[in-house]
């Protein structure tokens, strides 16, 4: 009976841990995208980038000393490269010059369209197989998207706001199909550290003016607690405690609290920077959100 009662209490421990972390994760992955708003006010979308992830990668460097994980070999540490180039640089360059005209609550919206991107590509390079379901599912997501971009500024046309975050999803969606390969052999938390390792490696050619700019006079403390805040949450501890959460939920049923982080986002943006979603980005989000969801739910073979 003591043994039963002794189980079922660690087991409620570990679900309410999973359930923190995840919450964790979610609060601050959608964090994200009003504080990059913030931070592009002092700072260009690549001196943003750069600082957010050599803050990230101190904490990176310490937890890679403390743990010394297994080592990369030479070909796998050229996939951890082209991972921090996709995942890492490209992604942030590419969603944070978008949102000096999207508005972040938009930008979590048509971001959240990543894990169709992931199983098209999965679907190309991994012979994952993707059902007429699917294909429906994303059209209309896809739409949703299209909607969004109806209320931003340049709609989708080439190098607008919206189709750069398109791109930062692919870019994205190619990180995760890679680390599909990465996390058996050295497991999600060393992979991650490795890749945004990477990242910041890549990025630390804009970081001397990011340097500048910050201690310059006429820097703001908010663009310096931007910077701060998304290099420790959304960069470092969100991905950390993500994989608590993957470990204790498993990687389908942690995925749908993600479906979270986008309303999240649009409430925090109305908070911190005082921007309203319009109605087609209302329409448009809610549009996106379920052709994901369905994807997930009915779009795989």
């Amino acid at each position: 009976m003591n043994t039963s009662a002794s189980m079922s209490m660690s087991g409620t421990s570990a679900s309410l841990r999973a359930t923190g972390a995840v919450a964790f994760t979610v609060l601050s992955w959608a964090a994200a995208f009003p504080f990059i708003r913030l931070g592009l006010h002092g700072l260009s979308p690549m001196q943003l980038a750069a600082a957010r992830f050599a803050t990230a990668a101190v904490l990176v460097v310490g937890w890679l000393v403390y743990r010394r994980p297994k080592r990369p070999s030479l070909r796998d540490s050229m996939l951890f490269a082209l991972s921090g180039f996709l995942g890492i640089a490209s992604y942030n360059a590419l969603l944070n010059t978008a949102e000096l005209t999207v508005a972040p609550g938009a930008a979590a919206f048509i971001m959240s369209t990543s894990p169709i991107f992931t199983a098209l590509l999965a679907a190309v390079f991994l012979r994952e197989k993707i059902n007429l379901w699917g294909w429906l599912g994303s059209l209309f997501s896809f739409a949703g998207i299209g909607l969004i971009a109806c209320g931003q500024p340049g709609g989708l046309a080439p190098g607008s706001g919206a189709t750069l975050i398109l791109l930062a999803a692919l870019a994205s969606s190619a990180y995760f199909v890679l680390q599909r390969r990465l996390i058996p052999t050295y497991g999600p938390l060393a992979s991650t550290a490795y890749t945004l390792l990477a990242g910041a490696l890549l990025l630390s050619p804009w970081l001397p003016g990011a340097m500048a700019a910050l201690a310059a006079p006429s820097a703001s403390a908010a663009t310096l607690g931007a910077v701060v805040v998304l290099g420790v949450f959304p960069a470092a501890l969100g991905y950390a405690t993500w994989t608590i959460g993957l470990g204790h939920f498993g990687a389908a049923r942690a995925s749908n609290f993600l479906y979270l982080v986008p309303a999240i986002a649009t409430g925090l943006s109305m908070c911190l920077t005082g921007e309203r979603p319009g109605l087609s980005t209302v329409a448009g989000g809610l549009m996106a959100i379920a052709g994901v969801a369905f994807v997930a739910w009915r779009g795989r073979v």
